[in-house]
């Protein structure tokens, strides 16, 4: 699993015209998925999003997790994180589980991530065409991969 994660003052998801997912402070997860990822790599996922210390403390360091400060975090679904550009100029796909395996790993990332962090996770709508508004804070974006943990 790959998530992209960046620390937002707020964003929100809006499918056909309705906002169906919307956070203040906290983290925008674009999450992708491969067909290879197991609960393994949610729960290696999820310990790593909810310990990283990515939000300032008092004096401004980056020094606390999102649980300090009472943050949110918002799912998106989003299978164009692996994207394969090596040949031409149209991405490939292949590299993403298709739609029957990846909403199950997904969903379950969703929930695992939702009993740590203590609160719900809103996400947009699977497969759906969506619309994603944030506020980047700082800005604060990382790339966090399960096969290639650093």
């Amino acid at each position: 699993m790959r998530v992209v994660a960046q620390r937002v003052q707020e964003a929100s998801v809006t499918v056909a015209g309705q906002v169906v997912g919307r956070i203040g402070r906290g983290l925008l997860l674009l999450v992708g998925v491969t067909p290879e990822d197991t609960a393994g790599d949610i729960t290696w996922l999820v310990r790593k999003l909810t310990t990283l210390r990515i939000f300032p403390d008092a004096d401004g360091v980056m020094n606390q997790p999102i649980a300090a400060v009472q943050g949110e975090m918002l799912a998106v679904s989003q299978f164009t994180l692996y994207a394969s550009t090596r040949k031409g100029a149209r991405p490939s796909w292949s590299r993403a589980a298709p739609p029957e395996l990846a909403q199950p790993l997904f969903d379950a990332f969703v929930r695992e991530l939702s009993a740590v962090l203590g609160k719900p996770v809103p996400t947009g709508v699977f497969g759906a065409h969506m619309q994603v508004a944030l506020v980047n804070d700082g800005p604060v974006t990382l790339i966090l991969d399960s096969k290639n943990p650093e």
